[in-house]
C-alpha cells in the first residue's frame, strides 16, 4: 500500500460520505480513506465544542471525554504545508487494459497484482485499472479477493496467469468469469453464493488503519463492488446546539479534563488543586461534588435524556415574539410567533404553534461505519450502545465533526389532530 495519492472532498463529505474506511476513486487512483491516525496533528485541526454531543458519544463508544475536530482544510497559501488526510491505495489487484479490447462484446484481460507493476504503475507498457471487486464483511473489514484460491480452491497452489473473461458489455456478474492459464475457470456469479463461502472466511483486515491492524473475525467474506452504495454506511450522530443542561460542576470538570482524568480519589484531587488554574476553576465546588462528576464522566453513566426530547423541549420553550437582530446566543435563537400573525384560515386549525428559528447550529460527528447494511439511529436520534461499528482509529480518543448553521420554521401539531389522523 502507498499513500501517494491526491484528491479533494468537502469537509462535510468526510463526515457523511467518505470518512475513514470509505472506498474512493481519485483522479489517478482508487484508495481507501485512512483512519484518524493518518490525519494531521490535532494542533492543526479546528476543535468543535459541543458538550452534549461529546457526552452522548462517550456513552455510545465508551471513549472517555471524547473531543471533536473538524476535518483539515488546506490553505490557499502555496508556501504553507498541506494538511491532508492520509489514504491507502486499494485494492491491490488490477485488470490490464489490453490492446484492442475497447468496445468488444467478448474480451479477456489479465488480472495482476500491484507488485507486478513497474514504477509508472503499468505492465508491459500497458495501463491498468483497479478491479471493481473486493471482499468484505458486515463488521466493516475489507480485503482483496484471493483470486487464485477462488479459481483453484484451497488445495491447488497453481500460480499461473489469471484472466478476467467478459461476455457482453453489461458488466453483469453472470457474464464474468475468472480463468487461469492452467484451464481452470469459475464464474464470478458464484462469489455471491454466501452459503457456500466461495471467498473464504473474513481475515478481519482493516487497511484504513494501516498494516498489521487485523482483528479476529469468523464471518464469511462477501463479494463487494467497491463503488456500490452498500460499500460504506457512516454512523453519524447529530445534535442541535441548545442552551446546555449540564450542571455547573460537570461543565467545569470537562473544561479541565486533561488534568482531572487521572483522578481516582480525593488525595489525587488535592494534589492537582495545587495548580493555580485547577484550584481557581474548582473553587466554587467541594471535593465530593468534583469526584462524583469525574466518576460519572469516566463511567459514562450520565442520565441525559434522549437527544430529540431535549431539542423538542428547547424549541417548545421558545418565548413569544419576533426575534432580535443581535441575539444573545448566536447558536440558538427561537421565537414563538403570536397566533395573530399566522392563524387566519381553517388550514391552520391542526397547528398548535409556529416557531421561527432565527439561529440554529447542528453538529454532526462520525463515530464509525458498517458495510452491506446500514445501522441507523432510533426515533430518539440515538444509537444503541452495543451497535456493530468499525472503528475509525486503533485507539480513538476524538471524532471528526462538522457544524451546519441555518434557519427555518418549526410547526407544532395539535395532539388531538394527530390522534384523529392516526385513526
Amino acid at each position: 500500500m502507498t499513500k501517494k495519492a491526491h484528491g479533494q472532498v468537502r469537509q462535510s463529505q468526510v463526515v457523511t460520505t467518505w470518512g475513514p474506511g470509505a472506498l474512493l476513486d481519485l483522479p489517478l487512483y482508487s484508495v481507501i480513506v485512512g483512519g484518524l491516525d493518518s490525519w494531521p496533528n490535532l494542533s492543526d485541526l479546528e476543535e468543535i465544542n459541543e458538550p452534549r454531543l461529546a457526552r452522548k458519544l462517550q456513552i455510545m463508544t465508551r471513549v472517555i471525554a471524547p473531543r471533536l475536530y473538524a476535518p483539515p482544510v488546506d490553505s490557499n497559501d502555496p508556501r504553507e504545508p498541506k494538511k491532508g488526510i492520509g489514504v491507502w491505495r486499494f485494492p491491490e489487484w488490477f485488470v490490464v487494459q489490453e490492446e484492442g479490447d475497447g468496445g468488444l462484446r467478448e474480451r479477456s484481460r489479465r488480472l495482476v497484482h500491484r507488485k507486478a507493476l513497474d514504477d509508472r504503475g503499468r505492465i508491459d507498457k500497458r495501463q491498468v485499472v483497479p478491479t471493481r471487486f473486493v471482499r468484505a464483511c458486515q463488521k466493516g473489514h475489507v480485503d482483496d479477493l484471493d483470486w487464485q484460491r477462488f479459481v483453484h480452491g484451497s488445495e491447488d497452489n497453481c500460480r499461473r496467469q489469471l484472466w478476467l473473461d467478459e461476455r457482453g458489455t453489461s458488466g453483469d456478474l453472470a457474464d464474468l468469469a475468472v480463468r487461469c492459464e492452467c484451464s481452470k475457470s469459475r464464474s464470478l456469479y458464484e462469489a455471491t453464493q454466501i452459503e457456500l463461502k466461495p471467498l473464504g472466511t473474513c481475515r478481519g483486515t482493516r487497511p484504513w488503519l494501516g498494516r498489521n491492524a487485523d482483528e479476529d473475525c469468523n464471518l464469511p467474506s462477501r463479494l463487494l463492488i467497491r463503488t456500490a452504495s452498500n460499500a460504506y454506511f457512516p454512523q453519524v450522530m447529530s445534535v442541535l446546539s441548545i442552551p446546555d443542561r449540564m450542571t455547573a460542576v460537570q461543565s467545569t470538570v470537562m473544561d479541565v479534563w486533561d488534568d482531572l482524568q487521572i483522578v481516582e480519589n480525593e488525595t489525587d484531587l488535592e494534589i492537582l488543586k495545587r495548580k493555580p488554574r485547577i484550584s481557581e476553576k474548582l473553587a466554587p465546588f467541594d471535593n465530593t461534588e468534583v469526584i462524583s462528576a469525574i466518576r460519572e464522566i469516566k463511567q459514562g453513566t450520565s442520565q441525559d435524556r434522549f437527544v430529540k426530547e431535549v431539542e423538542l423541549d428547547a424549541l417548545l420553550a421558545a418565548p413569544e415574539g419576533y426575534g432580535d437582530d443581535v441575539p444573545v446566543d448566536p447558536n440558538f435563537h427561537a421565537r414563538r410567533l403570536p397566533e395573530r400573525a399566522w392563524r387566519h384560515t381553517k388550514l391552520s386549525d391542526g397547528i398548535e404553534a409556529v416557531i421561527q428559528l432565527h439561529r440554529l447550529r447542528e453538529v454532526l460527528a462520525l463515530t464509525g461505519f458498517t458495510r452491506f447494511e446500514a445501522v441507523t439511529p432510533d426515533i430518539h436520534g440515538e444509537y444503541e450502545t452495543d451497535v456493530i461499528r468499525a472503528e475509525l482509529a486503533l485507539e480513538p480518543s476524538w471524532f471528526p465533526a462538522v457544524e451546519n448553521r441555518g434557519e427555518g420554521l418549526f410547526l407544532q401539531l395539535r395532539d388531538e389532530t394527530v390522534q384523529a389522523w392516526m385513526k
